[in-house]
């Protein structure tokens, strides 16, 4: 897979990039990141990319042939070009799977006022993070590229992807580690039992009254 991030800031994907499992995944070659700056795009002085809106307007507003410019350089026919924005539909873990199974996605995260809504036009899809408003969209563009990578086969073991929280739509069991008491706090028996079937029939237990505590939307949706 390759993962193409468009932005205003391109130094602050560096330690992103360069560490931990992101940093292993494209060294094993089994993803490819790169990070494009839109200021190379800029036909304007000073490499600038943003305008004062038509209209009038608070802000500024990313002009179009800059990243009309720079998608039609990067994109292929097997590209998916995804914008970041608070506007776009909300991430969550059935976007990642989907997106997982691309072969080129490119995020285009925005900063100041937005875009011009000509962008509109050149992309798949919008997508955002949460119900909030941030200062760019290059957190989101992380968050994007950490949740799709981790599933892409051989990044990390897939048993682990299977038991991850959400991967059917409900929260994880609870997970214990040694000491098996600390200060009167003990692990559930069950746990050290050594009867498989009895710690699997506890954890799918544990998992929805987990959910049912903490998220029970997800309950909720899933029974739609």
């Amino acid at each position: 897979m390759k993962i193409d991030i468009v932005t205003l800031f391109p130094e602050l994907f560096n330690d992103f990039l360069n560490t931990s499992i992101i940093s292993k995944a494209q060294q094993r070659n089994l993803v490819e990141i790169q990070v494009t700056d839109l200021r190379d795009y800029s036909k304007r002085n000073h490499k600038q990319v943003d305008d004062t809106p038509y209209g009038g307007g608070v802000g500024m507003l990313l002009d179009f042939p800059s990243i009309y410019d720079c998608i039609e350089d990067l994109k292929t026919e097997k590209s998916k070009v995804i914008l970041m924005s608070p506007q776009g539909k909300l991430f969550n873990q059935e976007t990642a799977n989907t997106l997982a199974v691309e072969k080129h996605i490119i995020l285009i995260a925005g900063h100041y006022e937005g875009f011009d809504a000509r962008i509109e036009e050149i992309i798949d899809e919008e997508i955002s993070i949460g119900d909030y408003v941030l200062t760019g969209g290059e957190i989101p563009a992380m968050v994007i590229t950490d949740a799709v990578t981790r599933l892409i086969p051989g990044v990390i073991m897939e048993a682990s992807v299977k038991e991850d929280s959400l991967y059917e739509g409900i929260l994880k069991y609870p997970q214990y580690t040694k000491p098996y008491e600390y200060k009167g706090y003990k692990v559930p028996d069950v746990l050290l039992s050594g009867h498989h079937a009895n710690i699997e029939k506890w954890r799918k237990k544990m998992a929805i009254e987990v959910t049912m505590k903490k998220r029970p939307d997800l309950l909720k949706k899933n029974k739609d």
